[in-house]
């Protein structure tokens, strides 16, 4: 499946922390910033979460609404957004039905195994639901500033 710049927001309802269930298409008239991680609790996937947080405040201000987005239990979500104070939605994905919409599965390798996982990935879609810009195989240090940053230049 091809997702790429200038796509529409896939039609999907995932289960949410806070005991909701969030369709994405449902949030049209903002900008979003949708997010895949790994794993909750994991290093990489605790510091992007804790760099959305504490840069939440500006999307926000923006007018814009950011979601994470992983294979995990919403118990697991309610948790790991519970331990780190993160105010924003979490996904559960369990089928992968978003990670394959958004085309984020990829091979990876641990200590020598392959094996299919998410790979850390980003997506900035406008007011309308249009997919203005994405980020793959996501570095964690400075990539929240970078997404704020495009959504600043975005609504300029």
């Amino acid at each position: 499946m091809s997702f790429a710049v200038g796509s529409k927001i896939p039609d999907l309802k995932l289960a949410a922390t806070g005991g909701r269930e969030i369709a994405l298409r449902a949030l049209r008239g903002q900008p979003l910033v949708v997010y895949f991680y790994p794993k909750d609790n994991t290093p990489g996937c605790t510091q992007e979460g804790q760099d959305f947080r504490d840069l939440y405040e500006e999307f926000q201000k923006l007018g814009a609404e950011v979601l994470g987005v992983s294979k995990d239990s919403v118990r697991s979500h309610e948790n790991f957004a519970a331990k780190f104070e993160f105010p924003f939605p979490l996904l559960s994905d369990p089928d992968e039905a978003a990670c394959q919409a958004f085309d984020v599965i990829r091979e990876k390798s641990m200590y020598g195994r392959k094996y299919m996982g998410v790979d850390r990935s980003s997506f900035l879609f406008d007011a309308k639901g249009v997919l203005l810009r994405e980020w793959r195989s996501v570095k964690v240090k400075g990539h929240v500033g970078e997404v704020l940053a495009a959504l600043k230049a975005a609504l300029a």
